[in-house]
């Protein structure tokens, strides 16, 4: 998962909201860390979605290949 993926899916799943998840939840799985620190501090944006995602209860189908751009038709 790339960054521009995970802010989309933090969007998509947040909305207005998705600011405050990132820099105010504090992420068990992240050691306590925000998904801010978090990602500042290296982890893969792949690793903080799925925390973000235990700590508040998302559904599993909207976990996994969230934040993808649609593939192009040519």
């Amino acid at each position: 998962m790339r960054l521009s993926e995970f802010d989309r899916a933090m969007a998509d799943q947040f909305g207005a909201g998705a600011g405050a998840v990132r820099t105010d939840l504090a992420l068990a799985a992240m050691g306590g860390r925000t998904a801010a620190e978090a990602l500042a501090a290296g982890v893969a944006a792949r690793d903080v979605w799925l925390a973000v995602c235990d700590e508040m209860d998302v559904p599993a189908e909207r976990r996994y290949g969230v934040g993808r751009l649609e593939q192009r038709r040519h």
